[in-house]
């Protein structure tokens, strides 16, 4: 960053002897830096004015700017509905490495060090077709798990710990999603309530690690030592070969509404930051209270210089943005996927390798974008959600009312091919982040198991979370001991895990789906800090059958390079990296176009060969059945096949460890909704 840019004097820039801090206010009178004593972080010890600069950068010099100082801004400024200055009130400088919390409503920015040793340990850069990203919760992964020290559960290091570690080498997955772990709060409504924001999608610093899932002995030893754990767990991670990827809010603030607590921007400069109406009331396009403005490139800047601090200085490997549509709304308030702020961070070579998922959403008009962000982003793909939890539970309990199901298996395929319906061909396949369920909704366990949200724990009458679930029961809502209602739920989990690990795309599993974690019906638990959304780790047989399974299906998937296509193919060509896709139905022909969306017709064999660049050639065939009713299908003859090899059936609760052999041509008994998998070989 070149020192002639007045935005790159932003933050404190310290030495031992003393630093500088920078400030951006366009509409300020007056910033004051202000000095608390090291051991009293109420007692000031000094007021130093800062000087406002080129490009409305206001900056000041101070021996006290050294690592260990405890420090906050106040800003003085015009009255207006705009704008919301207040002399009195004691603000967190933006681009804060740490915090300290003083008393129950101020905070106290922290000078850093940042000094780690990273003993060399690199970042795994696992390759996009290769990743299997996995959604979990700092606190909630590791609280329960007794084979972890206790005053390392629920925190960051237990995050890294051993066990925790060897749970994800079992499973497989390459990549861990962390939820929100910048700094955030509780909003002012769920404290009242007595409730607390367990997710985190509150943030109240882009820069700093959420102190409370350190341990006790970090957070008693200052914000220091809590930024070193968090290093510390990234560098364990990656020793064992998993990247860490963050979930960051930057869309909105833990500010909330006109009204909301006042911590850091809209006191630095309210008329900056936020999306107002003329009148002063805030433009929310996120549904939270307030928006932040991009259409403003100072707020840019500060979205830029975060993600370059944690891809770097911490060392993190890649980013899910939440509602991200807002990022790209334009001065105007319009989405625009050539807006310079998801084209900034594409291009910024501090970014560089670095995984970019947007969550391709928000509240706002002409919110909803999947498909829509520009080359070098992943997706979030809600269609192929919505696809997948309607073939197999929403379709078939409408089979069960109606008599037939309401579509075929036309989308759905498209879906397990990488929906090239969504992605243009130059973003190809890898483009979509495919996923079943995530944190937001219900768990694959409650999605199997009832019709209908249970969300009066969360104290706003059963209003709150999404009525569009495509969810089945199987008969009885919730909890029962109908033997024969638990073993559909089962095969309809596996048919759902076995759809999102076999599909084209990269999969993305909800910690505790592995096993079958249910909230009890609850599809908007993020108020939950307790044994309803925690991970739970003494698991049945049945639980441990499941993780099996998953585990053997992410296997297959990393040994299969057909599963797994970089680029789209092309009819009639040789696509290097893609997949040549054919498709059968039942009786080994090829799929007559009228079968593609009939309801009569859902059962579908999926042959794929891989034009491989760097692994060895592959085919794969797999066959779906999605219909409560027994079948035969003919596996397909085709040139260079000599045989079929089964690798999976969804039908078995159990991993199986005989491969057995078909003949194309010969026929194969579906049970009802199910799956299999075979490697087709060459004659032998």
């Amino acid at each position: 960053m070149s020192t002639e840019d007045p935005l790159s004097q932003l933050g404190v820039h310290a030495e031992a002897d003393g630093g500088t801090i920078g400030v951006y206010s366009k509409n300020a009178t007056s910033i004051d830096l202000l000095i608390f004593d090291d051991s009293d972080p109420n007692w000031r010890i000094d007021t130093v004015p800062l000087t406002r600069g080129h490009g409305d950068v206001w900056t000041a010099q101070s021996p006290h700017l050294r690592p260990g100082t405890r420090y906050d801004i106040r800003c003085s400024g015009p009255r207006g509905p705009e704008h919301h200055f207040n002399e009195r009130q004691l603000l967190i400088e933006p681009y804060s490495r740490g915090l300290l919390r003083a008393g129950t409503k101020e905070w106290r920015s922290v000078v850093m060090d940042g000094g780690f040793d990273w003993a060399g340990t690199g970042k795994p850069h696992v390759p996009t077709d290769h990743t299997v990203v996995y959604e979990a919760h700092v606190k909630g992964l590791t609280t329960l798990n007794t084979a972890i020290p206790a005053d390392l559960r629920g925190t960051y290091a237990g995050l890294a710990h051993p066990a925790t570690i060897e749970h994800f080498h079992r499973l497989g997955v390459t990549s861990v999603e962390l939820l929100p772990v910048q700094a955030f709060v509780t909003e002012q409504r769920l404290s009242r309530l007595g409730l607390s924001n367990y997710w985190g999608y509150n943030t109240l610093n882009f820069f700093t690690p959420h102190a409370p899932y350190a341990t006790k002995q970090a957070q008693a030893s200052g914000a220091e030592a809590v930024l070193r754990e968090f290093k510390g767990m990234v560098r364990l991670l990656h020793e064992a070969g998993l990247e860490v990827i963050l979930d960051v809010v930057y869309n909105h603030t833990a500010e909330e509404g006109l009204g909301g607590p006042t911590t850091s921007l809209r006191g630095i400069d309210n008329a900056t930051y936020y999306r107002q109406n003329p009148d002063g009331s805030y433009i929310d396009t996120t549904g939270v209270g307030n928006t932040i403005d991009y259409g403003n490139p100072v707020a840019e800047r500060l979205v830029l210089d975060s993600l370059a601090y944690w891809a770097n200085d911490v060392q993190i490997d890649g980013f899910r943005f939440d509602l991200a549509a807002t990022l790209g709304r334009d001065e105007t308030g319009e989405f625009d996927n050539d807006h310079s702020l998801l084209t900034a961070i594409v291009d910024d070579p501090y970014l560089e390798g670095v995984k970019l998922i947007a969550e391709p959403w928000d509240v706002g008009p002409g919110g909803w974008q999947t498909g829509g962000f520009p080359n070098g982003w992943h997706e979030w793909n809600d269609r192929y959600r919505n696809r997948v939890r309607s073939f197999w539970l929403a379709d078939i309990a409408d089979a069960r009312a109606n008599g037939s199901a309401p579509t075929g298996i036309g989308s759905f395929a498209t879906s397990l091919a990488g929906s090239s319906n969504l992605f243009s061909p130059e973003r190809g396949p890898l483009a979509s982040v495919n996923f079943v369920t995530a944190h937001d909704g219900f768990t694959l366990a409650d999605l199997v198991s009832y019709d209908e949200k249970h969300n009066l724990g969360n104290g706003e009458d059963n209003r709150d979370g999404t009525n569009d679930n495509r969810s089945f029961n199987h008969g009885v809502e919730g909890p029962t001991d109908d033997e024969g209602i638990r073993a559909a739920r089962r095969k309809a989990a596996r048919n759902l895990m076995g759809t999102l690990l076999l599909s084209a795309g990269i999969p993305m599993i909800t910690a505790g789906d592995e096993y079958g974690r249910s909230q009890s019906g609850n599809n908007n638990a993020y108020c939950h800090d307790d044994e309803l959304t925690w991970f739970r780790w003494d698991w049945d047989e049945r639980q441990s059958d499941f993780a099996a399974v998953t585990a053997e299906l992410i296997r297959l998937r990393r040994e299969n390079p057909a599963l797994r296509p970089v680029r789209f193919g092309k009819f009639g060509e040789t696509v290097p990296s893609a997949s040549q896709l054919d498709w059968y139905d039942a009786s080994g022909k090829t799929m007559a176009q009228q079968d593609w969306d009939s309801p009569e017709h859902r059962t579908l064999q999926y042959l794929a060969a891989s034009t491989p660049e760097f692994e060895e050639f592959n085919r794969i065939l797999l066959v779906v059945h999605g219909l409560e009713t027994d079948t035969s299908v003919t596996l397909p003859e085709r040139e260079g096949v000599g045989g079929y090899t089964l690798l999976w059936d969804s039908a078995l609760e159990t991993v199986s460890e005989a491969d057995a052999e078909f003949a194309p041509g010969g026929t194969v008994d579906m049970g009802p909704t199910s799956m299999k998998l075979f490697r087709a070989h060459g004659w032998r």
